[in-house]
């Protein structure tokens, strides 16, 4: 059974020192958000987590912000105003994983020998 499919979307923010990164669910529901903030924010954002990608652009490896690096790029590091910015000024991007199909138990069957 293929797994690991799942449509991903972040959205990407290009700062002055690093880029910063955060997951939405998807790109119909953060079009509807930015044009009706009535919408909850937590509707939108796939986990309260920014993260921050050393300038290696959405795909480098994806660390955690720190305190001191959203205060620095934004004004405040309070996670609410920082995300709301990122989703503001930031851009999609969506990508699908590759299927994944993998032997599940190769003790069973003719691939190993007896």
């Amino acid at each position: 059974m293929p797994r690991g499919n799942d449509q991903q979307t972040k959205v990407h923010y290009k700062g002055t020192e690093d880029d910063f990164v955060v997951f939405v669910e998807g790109a119909k529901i953060l079009e509807e958000w930015k044009s009706d903030k009535s919408i909850p924010l937590a509707q939108v954002v796939g986990g309260w987590k920014i993260f921050v990608t050393h300038k290696h652009g959405v795909q480098g490896i994806h660390d955690e912000a720190s305190n001191g690096a959203l205060e620095s790029e934004f004004g405040t590091h309070k996670e609410e105003e920082v995300i709301k910015q990122i989703l503001e000024k930031g851009t999609v991007q969506e990508s699908e994983n590759r299927e994944r199909q993998g032997d599940t138990n190769i003790t069973k069957g003719g691939t190993v020998a007896h």
